[in-house]
């Protein structure tokens, strides 16, 4: 997959989002930024639908990606379902206007309140990952007076084949069901009459580049339906989440969506399932840049640092994940030439980087650079470290600006604090 053509266009020399200058931007709202494109947000949703038309679908975007309101409300608008996994992403997911018929409540360890929270807002359905939890379940269940709806999410023994800190589906990892043990776990569903077991699900893992181990593990899923309903189960549908990966690097090949969504299709036909897919990542990550201002040029004996004033903690993933991320100078300049420098931030840690030893064209004290494919796991994971301010949010559409979250204030970081 790679961006479409007008997300962020170079015209003129200058990197743009859509029809916006990024130096515009940056002008009017400051630096560090959040970019996004709605065109290349909703391109790639709708990439997902059309590619899977003539089968029963839901795509639920994985809200974990990216929770800003502005972008969900733009997803609801285009028919997108959600997958949560929090009180706290239900309760964004409602306040962005989505139909709560449409969210499937994920994760490991769901609490009692977010339990009830769900069942009173009549979510879709619960991926339930553990016999405590749906034994808890079938308790707060019963004691609102309602039927909760479920799949288990099973862990099929599927190697990933990806960073490990984002691979889900070995018997190692805290997720899921042993595929081995879930027929027994399904039976014991039977026995609480709040419960209903209607489907099934899984997730492997995150930044898949090949389609491979997604495939292998819709063949161990449908297999394990079809015993399911010689059971007796009516299995209405196969949760099969998320996990399509994008090209960080420019080298990088990546199964398209229609490709995947094809597979898919030829799998699941004449199996009467409604197949729910959870793409997170694949839809928002090529869609925004992070925007940031060179501060200093530093030498140390022959070691360049380019220092910005964008930090770990408005991005982690190059220091928690190891990740790649193409970084740009914002404008062009034909005559610049390239240099090898770490390009870092101002936090107080030496793991504050983007980019070791990475080639870049020359840049100087008050340029902007663009860091690429920020739009998944990027601001939703930013923090306050060193009672740094989160940044803002831009949501641009054509030559449309809409400030999706303000950047916070000094008073923001010390409110609910008290001194003694």
């Amino acid at each position: 997959m790679t961006n479409p053509p007008d997300s962020f266009p170079r015209l003129a020399g200058v990197l743009h989002c859509e029809d916006v200058s990024l130096t515009d931007l940056a002008g009017q709202y400051g630096t560090p930024a959040y970019v996004y494109s709605s065109a290349g947000i909703a391109g790639r949703f709708e990439a997902y639908s059309s590619a899977l038309a003539g089968v029963p679908h839901r795509v639920c975007f994985a809200v974990k990606a990216n929770s800003n309101i502005a972008l969900l409300n733009l997803l609801a608008k285009q028919g997108a379902g959600f997958d949560i996994v929090s009180g706290g992403e239900l309760f964004r997911v409602q306040a962005a206007g989505a139909a709560m018929s449409s969210v499937v409540f994920s994760g490991v360890g769901k609490t009692r309140e977010e339990m009830r929270l769900a069942l009173a807002s009549d979510i879709h359905s619960f991926n339930c990952e553990s016999e405590a939890e749906v034994a808890l379940l079938a308790e707060v269940a019963r004691e609102a007076g309602k039927t909760a709806a479920i799949a288990l999410r099973v862990n099929p023994d599927v190697d990933a084949i990806t960073h490990p800190y984002i691979s889900t589906g070995l018997k190692e990892h805290k997720f899921g069901i042993d595929i081995a043990a879930v027929e027994t776990v399904y039976e014991q569903v039977r026995s609480h009459p709040h419960l209903r077991a209607i489907g099934v699900s899984c997730h492997i893992g995150s930044q898949l580049l090949s389609t491979a181990p997604l495939l292998e593990a819709s063949g161990r899923m449908l297999a394990l339906v079809e015993r399911l309903r010689g059971r007796g189960f009516a299995i209405e549908h196969l949760d099969l989440g998320g996990g399509l990966g994008v090209a960080y690097r420019p080298e990088e090949r990546t199964s398209s969506i229609r490709e995947f969504a094809g597979y898919l299709k030829e799998r699941l036909a004449g199996t009467r399932l409604t197949l729910l897919l959870e793409p997170g990542r694949s839809v928002v990550a090529e869609a925004g840049v992070l925007l940031a201002r060179v501060l200093y040029e530093k030498q140390n004996g022959s070691k360049r640092f380019v220092i910005l004033d964008a930090g770990m903690n408005d991005l982690i993933r190059p220091t928690l994940y190891q990740a790649h991320h193409e970084i740009v100078p914002v404008v062009e300049r034909s005559e610049a030439p390239v240099v090898v420098a770490d390009i870092v931030g101002p936090v107080c840690e030496t793991g504050d980087f983007f980019a070791r030893n990475r080639e870049i064209p020359e840049v100087h004290a008050g340029d902007l650079v663009a860091i690429r494919t920020a739009g998944a796991y990027g601001f939703v994971q930013a923090s306050n470290y060193n009672s740094r301010r989160r940044p803002c949010e831009l949501l641009v559409s054509g030559a449309r600006i809409h400030l999706a979250r303000q950047r916070e204030s000094y008073e923001d970081l010390i409110r609910g604090e008290h001194i003694v």
